[in-house]
């Protein structure tokens, strides 16, 4: 057959539209045939035969406001004009002072959050005093510009504290704030214990430290030096031998 279309036994349209048809089962579609655009909204406005109307179109209704007729507002009273003017006033006045109530608060937290102003505090024989608490025993302690000698009750320094580490604990504020050697101490110290005593003279060597010259006050704030300690000895309890410590138990 393939050898009689060629040798021309068929025309050539034949040929050719024999040739470029696909292989394939399923009928060949008509070229001529076309489809509805899809961007068409023709359920929009109905412009076949010339009608433009539109379905959505209200014209028809009659307008609830009308350019041609006045609009009537509802009657108010004078009482009630004065009742919500009053109201108003009530309202502003109230937002008024809880605004200013604010602004003050504010004011405030901004004046508490100052440091406070520190000042020299030297008496006329050029002395700064610190008083200091530990435990039962409470110090009065007078520093001025010396040798560095301190003097407890009367008495030497290494005689009356003869463990180093009270005199360490004593002479730690001078440590902090580089100045010792410069200062002569005199302590006055009573109640309490030889520890007791020692943290008392500690703590009333770095107020008066702080006294003497307030840019001494941070180095010893950071080590603790300004805050009295306020542990003090627990109390025994009934039926125990010390603050805790309990009686040997017997099971039998």
């Amino acid at each position: 057959m393939f050898k009689s279309l060629v040798s021309g036994s068929k025309p050539a349209a034949a040929l050719s539209t024999f040739s470029s048809r696909p292989f394939s089962s399923r009928p060949q579609k008509n070229k001529q045939q076309r489809f509805p655009n899809p961007r068409l909204r023709t359920h929009a406005i109905s412009f076949m035969d010339g009608d433009y109307s539109d379905f959505n179109d209200k014209a028809h209704e009659e307008d609830a406001f009308a350019a041609d007729e006045e609009w009537e507002l509802a009657p108010m009273n004078d009482d009630q004009e004065d009742e919500e003017y009053l109201a108003r006033k009530q309202a502003e006045q109230e937002a008024l002072k809880y605004q200013q109530e604010e602004d003050a608060k504010r004011q405030r937290w901004i004046e508490n959050a100052k440091p406070p102003v520190r000042e020299v505090e030297i008496d006329e024989r050029g002395r700064a005093y610190g008083r200091g608490g530990r435990k039962t025993s409470t110090a009065r302690v007078w520093i001025q510009p010396g040798l560095g000698t301190v003097t407890v009750n009367n008495r030497e320094f290494l005689d009356y504290f003869s463990r180093e580490t009270d005199r360490e604990i004593i002479l730690s504020p001078f440590v902090a704030t580089n100045t010792c050697g410069k200062f002569d101490v005199v302590v006055s110290v009573e109640g309490g214990g030889v520890t007791g005593k020692a943290g008392a003279i500690r703590h009333g060597i770095a107020r008066a430290l702080e006294k003497y010259n307030p840019d001494y006050r941070p180095p010893m704030k950071r080590l603790g030096f300004m805050t009295r300690d306020s542990r003090m000895v627990e109390r025994k309890k009934i039926g125990l031998k010390k603050a805790r410590k309990a009686p040997q138990w017997v099971r039998r």
